[in-house]
């Protein structure tokens, strides 16, 4: 009889084993699901909110004249021009600009813009590749509630090879220029860096 115990008990001692091990790694692998799925949805909240609190900044935007921020601009230089100055999240202050006007004349004057740092400056604009700019463009759309931005205009920015890309910093403005050479509308984009 003491033979027949000590030959079960071992397997019986091994079987609990067993059982425990397959307890344990349930217990884990149910954690680890756990920890992320919090940990994505964290992050999307995170995303929500950041993009939330662009949008409203963006739609709590003040009107403002082209030639509030680049003084000396008149009649001659744009038409049709529209406006908004925001503010991030972070506190830095933006402009975005659209309007209508020849590039022979703009660029130039937007390169005789005064210069509070002239080391920090560029001297002439920098025709650049627009991809980037498509695919950050292409990025943010998929983030914002429809009818925010006009889509047609996006849609250009996207598909149309003739639309040119130039960047330009006067500090403290640094610029993103897109401008559409078959109509002659531009949408410039200003930073304000401090």
């Amino acid at each position: 009889m003491k033979k027949l115990i000590l030959a079960i008990v071992p397997a019986f001692l091994l079987m609990s084993c067993n059982k425990i091990e397959e307890k344990i790694d349930q217990t884990v692998q149910k954690t680890t699901e756990t920890v992320q799925q919090k940990a994505q949805e964290a992050v999307e909240e995170t995303v929500k909110k950041t993009v939330n609190e662009s949008i409203n900044s963006l739609t709590n935007s003040e009107d403002v004249q082209f030639n509030q921020v680049f003084p000396g601009a008149d009649k001659a230089i744009i038409s049709e021009g529209t406006g908004k100055k925001f503010r991030f999240p972070n506190g830095s202050e933006g402009f975005v600009f659209k309007y209508k006007a020849d590039k022979a004349t703009l660029i130039p004057f937007l390169e005789s813009q005064p210069t509070t740092d002239e080391n920090k400056s560029d001297k002439t604009a920098r025709k650049i590749d627009g991809q980037s700019i498509i695919d950050k463009i292409s990025f943010i759309e998929k983030f914002l509630p429809e009818n925010t931005v006009d889509s047609g205009f996006l849609d250009d920015i996207k598909n149309d090879k003739s639309i040119e890309y130039y960047r330009l910093k006067r500090f403290p403005n640094n610029s993103t220029i897109i401008y559409n050479p078959k109509n002659q509308t531009v949408l410039q984009y200003v930073e304000v860096n401090k």
